[in-house]
């Protein structure tokens, strides 16, 4: 019985970090096209050397 309570444990904590692991590659994906819609806009805005980030 603990066994088997064991193995349901371990099933839940994998299926919760693949869950995060997904979420946290959508997130990485959106903040990547922000970043180079970034680029793009800022290249088209006037050229330049300037940067739309401050670092």
């Amino acid at each position: 019985m603990a066994a088997l309570l064991l193995v349901l444990l371990l099933a839940v904590i994998l299926f919760g970090l693949g869950f995060a692991l997904k979420v946290l590659w959508w997130v990485a994906a959106v903040v990547l096209v922000v970043w180079l819609l970034g680029f793009v806009f800022r290249a088209a805005e006037g050229g330049g050397r300037r940067r739309w980030y401050r670092w």
